[in-house]
């Protein structure tokens, strides 16, 4: 048995409080916000974020970020803008072991991966990035699901994948943490572009190109920036583009249909509420920039959030660029 520290009381957070739990670990979840955690501690559900979904009352519910100093590993599951601050509340605290990052999208100010933002605060621990096709509303619910950790320490990822696996839950590791981590954020953007054609009224023929020419793009950035080609035909790459693409939990998906169907993009985003593929579209863009890398279908979507660009403009604009080879 296990002693586990979920930091974060969102839906992910839920879920992976339960899988970690149900497989006989001693779990805490934890959350900065007092009512959030009062709401948790006499309701055990939150019904907004997971309806008729309760957590069992051995669970420990806390705002108290040093009861992470004993813990076998730590998981991060917040947004990905408030890590750095998180990851720097547990540093206080917790200097060494594994730390299990399920957090989607880049660092807007560094363009730096998660992890690496991990590491910076907390130089002496073991990083392992969890990632893949996975609703928490369907891994709270024991739908199976598979997914992968990965990390540097392939010991690491091992650890990871024999606590958090389960008869719902398969785990598979992986060395390629930085494949892992750029599908993980790249396919929010391109579940955006999926859901402005939902928006626009487009059909499946449409969706199936973008989804396809988005792992391209997804796949030719990873190689420029070191991860392995075969890691984008696999569950952090095709696996978690399809499942976001095409799914109404996805608030990405979600976001990009209000915008598709003309809500204005700030209002979209108030009515959503955290939308990773927002950000992560502005790093991703940034990043073409950096490697300079052609991204057609993220720079359409960087033009429709950030520069006031028109939906049904940038679909034209994919159409008829220049025709080439696939390959």
């Amino acid at each position: 048995m296990a002693k586990i520290t979920v930091l974060g009381s969102g839906g992910w957070g839920m879920a992976l409080a339960l899988s970690a739990f149900a497989n006989r670990n001693e779990v805490t979840l934890w959350s900065p916000f007092i009512e959030e955690v009062e709401n948790l501690q006499k309701n055990h559900t939150n019904e907004k974020l997971l309806r008729g979904v309760f957590l069992p009352k051995e669970i420990n519910i806390t705002n108290d970020i040093s009861v992470a100093k004993d813990d076998n590993i730590t998981i991060i599951a917040t947004p990905s803008i408030a890590v750095r601050s998180v990851v720097k509340k547990l540093s206080e605290y917790k200097k060494t072991g594994i730390i299990v990052n399920v957090a989607k999208g880049f660092e807007e100010n560094t363009l730096n991966f998660l992890s690496d933002v991990i590491s910076e605060e907390l130089p002496d621990a073991t990083i392992v990035a969890l990632s893949g096709p996975s609703h928490a509303e369907e891994v709270a619910r024991n739908i199976p699901t598979s997914i992968v950790a990965a990390s540097r320490s392939l010991a690491a990822s091992q650890v990871v994948q024999d606590i958090m696996s389960s008869e719902t839950l398969r785990v598979y590791t992986s060395t390629d943490i930085v494949g892992v981590e750029l599908g993980g954020a790249l396919k929010n953007v391109i579940a955006i572009a999926a859901g402005f054609c939902d928006g626009l009224g487009l059909g499946d023929n449409t969706k199936a190109a973008l989804i396809t020419r988005g792992l391209a793009e997804m796949t030719r950035l990873g190689v420029c920036m070191g991860a392995k080609e075969h890691t984008f035909a696999g569950l952090t790459g095709i696996g978690d583009l399809v499942v976001t693409c095409t799914s109404r939990h996805s608030r990405n998906n979600r976001f990009g249909y209000k915008v598709g169907s003309g809500v204005d993009v700030q209002k979209a985003l108030a009515e959503v509420g955290t939308v990773e593929g927002y950000y992560a579209a502005g790093s991703a863009y940034k990043l073409a920039q950096k490697y300079k890398v052609e991204l057609p279908i993220i720079n359409e979507c960087y033009n429709v959030l950030y520069c006031g660009g028109d939906v049904a403009n940038s679909v034209k604009n994919l159409m008829n660029r220049p025709l080439r080879s696939e390959y």
